[in-house]
């Protein structure tokens, strides 16, 4: 994540000796504490919208918001066999829209009063 290899990790080591000192102990302990707070914070805001948002979203996870999972799982995962609209767009089709085959030679097509 932040791309750190062992010699510059010793000179902030050896840095932060220097600048610190004897208190070094107590500034890594406040620093664990302020992210063990920040962490609980966070989850105590993604539980309350959690809540919030009613059972409906009860699987809702933030990370799902992120462009690359939303595109990965909206566009790329294939999931129309769970999809409740699959197929329902033409529901109402007249029956000789889905009949099979095509017109005979001189046969007129079919003429819907209501569509003009």
């Amino acid at each position: 994540m932040f791309d750190v290899g062992l010699g510059e990790m010793v000179v902030l080591v050896v840095l932060a000796l220097v600048i610190f000192g004897d208190r070094l102990p107590q500034v890594a302990g406040q620093a664990g504490r302020t992210l063990r707070q920040l962490r609980q914070m966070a989850n105590n805001a993604k539980a309350d919208l959690q809540e919030g948002l009613g059972p409906e979203f009860k699987d809702f996870d933030l990370a799902d918001l992120h462009p690359k999972t939303f595109v990965r799982k909206h566009l790329l995962e294939d999931d129309d066999e769970n999809n409740p609209m699959r197929g329902a767009v033409f529901d109402d089709e007249p029956a000789y829209a889905t009949a099979g085959g095509g017109l005979e030679y001189g046969e007129r097509p079919p003429f819907d009063n209501e569509a003009t």
